[in-house]
Parts: C-alpha cells; structure tokens; sequence
C-alpha cells in the first residue's frame, strides 16, 4: 500500500518538473484592526512547460516566500491546455476578465512575442513563439493575466474546428475548394 503511494507521487512530481514558475507581481495588503495594521501579502504567479500548458495562481500569506509556494501550488492545480499550431495560436480570440480585454492574435514566424509584461509571461511559459497582442482597459496585473488565459482557453485546436465543421483538418487551414 505504502509502495503504491510513493510511486503515484513520484509520477506527480516527475509531471511538474519541467514546469516553469514566474512571478508577475508581489503586493503588499494590510488590514487595519484594533491593535493596528495587520500586514500580508498577495503573490500572482505564472507555471507553464513551454509544451502547452499554463497555469495562473494567487497565493497569500504574512511572508513574501510563503505567499509565493501557496500561488504556485494554486497555479498547478489550475492548469489548462493550449492548443499550438506552428509556434502560434490558430485564430484571434479576445479574453475578458472585468474591465480588462487582451486581444490575442496569431502571427507569422519570426515575429516573436509582441505583447507587455504581464501578458507576455502568460504567453512564454504557454510555449507560444509568435504573436500579437494588445491589452485594451485595465491594466491591473491580476485581471491581464486572468483575460490572457480565459483568452487561450477559448482557442480552438485545428482538429476540433474540423470536427465542428465536417472538413478534414488541411481543409480549415486551407480553405475549402468552391464548386462551379
């Protein structure tokens, strides 16, 4: 039983580490009591492979390094898949979080990664090479990250638009022949 146990956590850890930990900020918050100002901290932080995979997390404690363990830990446990085609993403898409919008769009090779701080660290440790994007209202850190990844998770992979569509997947990059 105990054997069993070591090697399903074994297997957990060798699935998170090749993943990448960024942190997009670190804020100070204090709360004001009776006996004075009770001081604690908020860290966002960014996990991705590089292959695909991001996550985003908060974390809070009393002490900077542990606010940060808690927002990576929150981090893994929200990971979500996005679909990569040629180094880019498949099609523009907008992400919405409050009164902050992330444009998203793909771009041809060799662009690199055009975009700001915080949105570019969402994109890197996505695994994306290439692309465009632009943050429209707000540009509170927590709320462009959390746009960016509701952006990439609304993405559609090619194969999944081709079965919407009942076309083979070189037709939806393509396009689709016209009779007549």
């Amino acid at each position: 039983m105990t054997d069993q146990v070591g090697q399903v956590s074994e297997e957990i850890k060798e699935t998170y580490e090749d993943f990448e930990e960024k942190v997009i900020e670190i804020r100070r918050t204090a709360k004001v009591t009776k006996g004075g100002k009770n001081l604690s901290f908020r860290a966002v932080v960014v996990v991705g492979n590089r292959k695909g995979k991001v996550g985003l997390g908060i974390g809070k404690a009393r002490e900077v390094p542990d606010a940060i363990r808690k927002a990576i830990a929150d981090a893994k446990k929200n990971l979500i898949e996005v679909p990569i085609y040629n180094g880019t993403i498949p099609h523009d898409v907008v992400g919405r979080q409050d009164a902050s919008k992330v444009l998203l769009k793909p771009a041809a090779m060799g662009t690199g990664i055009i975009a700001g701080g915080t949105v570019r660290s969402v994109v890197e440790l996505a695994g994306i090479q290439n692309i465009l994007t632009k943050s429209l209202g707000s540009t509170n850190p927590l709320n462009l990250a959390r746009a960016t990844i509701n952006g990439l998770k609304n993405l559609l992979s090619v194969k999944k638009v081709a079965e919407l569509r009942d076309i083979s997947p070189g037709e939806v990059i393509k396009g689709v022949k016209k009779e007549g």
